[in-house]
């Protein structure tokens, strides 16, 4: 995993409980803390970090890479701009995650081994994004998809439709914008 998710863990754990609360966890997960945005880190110091701070501020696995998602979404606008330029709602910006940001991040981050979301259309302007990683973190996508919202002041509904951590052969979410839907109708 790219040191720069670590970092942007930093960020938003620090932001939010103080950069003794970051220190605490370290300490309490036993590494160094030493993540630089282009260095690589085995996903399993990733997942002992999350551990560690899921169990620090009493959230389970899932609200951890949920809350960490949305509260990510300011930061990354801050550190990339450009990722953002161009969108004018999160839904162009969900479009533009495989083809543009991806892009750019494998770019920037040789080897990183991003997710990859497939969009497609339902009702009212909603649409289904399929979800595929070999780290199995759902959750953190929900996460910047809301964040993604709030980032462009929309509000939208979420549907986990299906789950590979429920068996499904794959992640699937609904996601739709109330705003987009009330305006199909009138």
């Amino acid at each position: 995993m790219k040191g720069v998710i670590f970092n942007l863990l930093q960020e938003v754990v620090s932001a939010a409980h103080g950069a003794d609360a970051w220190d605490d966890i370290l300490d309490e997960a036993g590494v160094s803390g030493a993540y630089t945005s282009l260095g690589s880190y085995d996903d399993e110091e990733w997942e002992t970090l999350v551990e560690t701070a899921s169990a620090r501020l009493s959230l389970s696995r899932g609200e951890l890479l949920r809350w960490f998602g949305q509260e990510a979404m300011p930061h990354l606008a801050r550190a990339y701009p450009v990722f953002f330029e161009g969108h004018v709602s999160s839904r162009s910006f969900l479009a533009g995650v495989n083809d543009i940001i991806h892009a750019e991040v494998h770019k920037l981050y040789a080897g990183a081994a991003c997710p990859h979301l497939k969009l497609r259309a339902i009702d009212a302007g909603g649409v289904a994004m399929a979800y595929t990683s070999q780290r199995r973190m759902c959750a953190l996508a929900q996460g910047f998809t809301e964040g993604a919202a709030r980032q462009f002041h929309e509000v939208i509904t979420f549907e986990h439709a299906a789950c590979v951590e429920k068996g499904d052969s794959a992640c699937v979410f609904h996601i739709g914008w109330p705003s987009l839907e009330a305006a199909a109708n009138d």
